[in-house]
C-alpha cells in the first residue's frame, strides 16, 4: 500500500497547528519546522511546545521533536515530526508532496513555488501564481479561509480581530488593549501563567525590568515562554474577555477556518495539478 502524501508545514504556532491537526486527521503525514525559541502565544494549543517539552498533544494529535534522521520513525508511529529548523534546510535533503508556509510573518521569508509539487501559503505577503500555487485568506470576515489561486491575500490591517472571528461590537481600541505587547527590547520574564484570571493593570511580566501590564479584564489566553528574547512592541500574549476556559485548550475557530482552506487547496491542487489548474480568480 502506498504511503500517504508527505506535507511540510513551516511553523507550528497557532494557525500552523490548526493546519497540522486538520491535515493529520485527513490522513497526511506531517513534518513541521520551528524556531529554537518559538514565539507562539497560545502555547497550550500549539505544537511548537514540543520544542520545549519534547512532545506535545493538541486535541488528540501528538507532535514529537526529533532530529531529521528520526523523522521516518516518528511518522511510522503515527505522530507529527517536529524539527527545529529556522532556515528550512530540510528542503535541501528531503522531498515533500506539499509545502505550506504557515509562519504568518506577513512577508515571504524565502518560500518558492518550485520547492514542492504543491506550495501553499497563508495570509499577507504572498501572491498565488508568483510565490506559491495558492494563498489562503487569514483576514477575519466573509473571506476567511478562502482559497486564492491568482494574486495576493488581503493586506495586513495591523488590527487584532475579536475572538471567534466575528466583527462584533468591540472597538479597535478595546481590542488593542487585550493584546499584550513588549514595552522594549529585551528578555521577557513571566509573572502570570496561561489561564490566570487578570484585571486591567495587573502585572503579567516584565521585559528587562519594564513592567508588562494587562490592558483589560479576562483570562490570560496566551503568553510566550519565560526567558524569550523579544523586540519592542512584539506580541507577548492576549487576554480573552469572555472568561470561557474552553478557549484555552481548543483550536480556535479562526485556525480551523484557515486549516479548512489549506485542506481544500491541497486536495484541489493535487487532484487537478498545481501547474495545470486554471487560475481565473478565487474559489
Amino acid at each position: 500500500m502506498a504511503e500517504s502524501p508527505l506535507v511540510l508545514v513551516k511553523g507550528a504556532g497557532d494557525f500552523a497547528s490548526g493546519i497540522i491537526h486538520r491535515l493529520h486527521r485527513a490522513g497526511f503525514r506531517l513534518v513541521a519546522t520551528e524556531l529554537p525559541l518559538p514565539m507562539a502565544v497560545r502555547r497550550r494549543v500549539a505544537f511548537s511546545e514540543a520544542v520545549h517539552e519534547g512532545r506535545w498533544t493538541v486535541e488528540g494529535v501528538t507532535a514529537v521533536r526529533c532530529p531529521t534522521e528520526q523523522i521516518d520513525r516518528v511518522l511510522r508511529e503515527g505522530n507529527v515530526a517536529l524539527v527545529v529548523d529556522s532556515a528550512t534546510e530540510i528542503l535541501r535533503t528531503r522531498k515533500f508532496d506539499v509545502s505550506v508556509d504557515a509562519r504568518m510573518a506577513k512577508r515571504n521569508l524565502g518560500t518558492l513555488k518550485q520547492e514542492a509539487p504543491v506550495v501553499i501559503a497563508i495570509g499577507p505577503g504572498f501572491a498565488a501564481g508568483r510565490d506559491c500555487h495558492a494563498v489562503v485568506e487569514t483576514l477575519a470576515g466573509a473571506g476567511l479561509g478562502r482559497v486564492i489561486l491568482d494574486g495576493p491575500a488581503a493586506a495586513d490591517t495591523g488590527r487584532p480581530c475579536p475572538l471567534g472571528g466575528d466583527a462584533g461590537p468591540c472597538s479597535p481600541e478595546y481590542l488593542h488593549s487585550l493584546v499584550v505587547r513588549a514595552p522594549r527590547v529585551g528578555t521577557f520574564r513571566m509573572v502570570k501563567e496561561i489561564g490566570s484570571d487578570v484585571k486591567s493593570g495587573d502585572i503579567l511580566g516584565n521585559v528587562d525590568g519594564a513592567e508588562v501590564r494587562a490592558g483589560g479584564d479576562g483570562i490570560l489566553r496566551g503568553i510566550i515562554h519565560d526567558g524569550t528574547p523579544v523586540r519592542e512592541n512584539e506580541k507577548l500574549g492576549d487576554i480573552d474577555p469572555s472568561m470561557d476556559r474552553a478557549h484555552l485548550d481548543h483550536i480556535s475557530e479562526k485556525s480551523r477556518a484557515i486549516a479548512g482552506g489549506v485542506l481544500e487547496a491541497v486536495l484541489m491542487l493535487r487532484t487537478s495539478g498545481a501547474n495545470t489548474i486554471k487560475t481565473e480568480g478565487r474559489t
